[in-house]
């Protein structure tokens, strides 16, 4: 994986150069790797999948407010010379994406909002065991559970676990003081480009109602759900995320291989 501003970054790349390219940011405690290889490899289209600061192989910390992950992906993106993207977002990652939308909207011209909310309160029991070394494990236990649903299998659910355990304690305690900070609630009819909300079934988390705030207030929104879902959706269903984006890909970029109505 190359290394751009600091932040570690896969690329799939298609043959014509001439699409809008794809940027994709993970949740809290998260890598680029929860976005399956389904979405990564998204045929037809550049996708990058980044580990967002003191994530996975991204050296330095992470950082304690949305707005200053915004800042970080900025540089990223003028590091890499992408004017123009859409950038779709999990959870933590979907909140990066509205500010991104709400601060650079000549950049963005689309939204990929995944597991994601307006504003982000986390749950005070996250907030204490994440802060304390002791009760990592816990954490990370919690956070997990809570994320898939109870049918997702129990292999899934074991490597994601492992995956987030190997974030330190301040990154996931970092990353839930940003989700719980944020707040765009009266901001969101300033969004004006085309926006896909997407949301598990069964998502305890950021469950429907969240997903319904966005597309209510966001302009040019629709919402697709993932029936069966957690908030992991994109894991625990991917090729059903996959076709849902590709069908709204298609209608924003004119990718006529998979411009279908939704």
């Amino acid at each position: 994986m190359p290394l751009a501003a600091e932040i570690y970054y896969f690329v799939h790349s298609k043959e014509e150069a001439d699409q809008i390219p794809i940027v994709l940011i993970h949740g809290a405690g998260e890598t680029h790797l929860y976005w399956p290889p389904e979405i990564r490899r998204l045929p037809g289209y550049q996708i990058f999948a980044l580990d967002l600061p003191g994530h996975g192989k991204s050296p330095g910390t992470g950082q304690q407010s949305i707005t200053a992950y915004c800042t970080r992906v900025t540089a990223w993106l003028d590091a890499v010379s992408l004017e123009r993207i859409i950038i779709a977002g999990h959870s933590m990652g979907g909140a990066i994406a509205l500010m991104m939308a709400l601060e650079h909207p000549s950049r963005v011209v689309g939204l990929i909002l995944l597991g994601a909310g307006a504003r982000l309160r986390v749950h005070p029991d996250f907030l204490a065991s994440s802060a304390n070394q002791v009760n990592y494990l816990t954490a990370v236990k919690m956070f997990i559970d809570w994320g898939f649903s109870p049918q997702a299998p129990s292999r899934l659910v074991e490597l994601a676990s492992q995956r987030m355990v190997e974030s330190s304690p301040q990154v996931l305690y970092g990353d839930f003081m940003a989700c719980d900070g944020f707040d765009v609630t009266k901001r969101l009819s300033e969004i004006g480009c085309p926006s896909l909300v997407i949301c598990g079934e069964q998502d305890r988390m950021t469950p429907l109602r969240y997903a319904q705030f966005l597309v209510d207030r966001i302009r040019d929104a629709r919402l697709e759900t993932i029936p069966g879902g957690g908030h992991m959706v994109m894991l625990e269903k991917p090729r059903e995320v996959m076709d849902v984006m590709q069908r709204f890909l298609g209608q924003v970029t004119g990718n006529r291989s998979h411009q279908t109505e939704l």
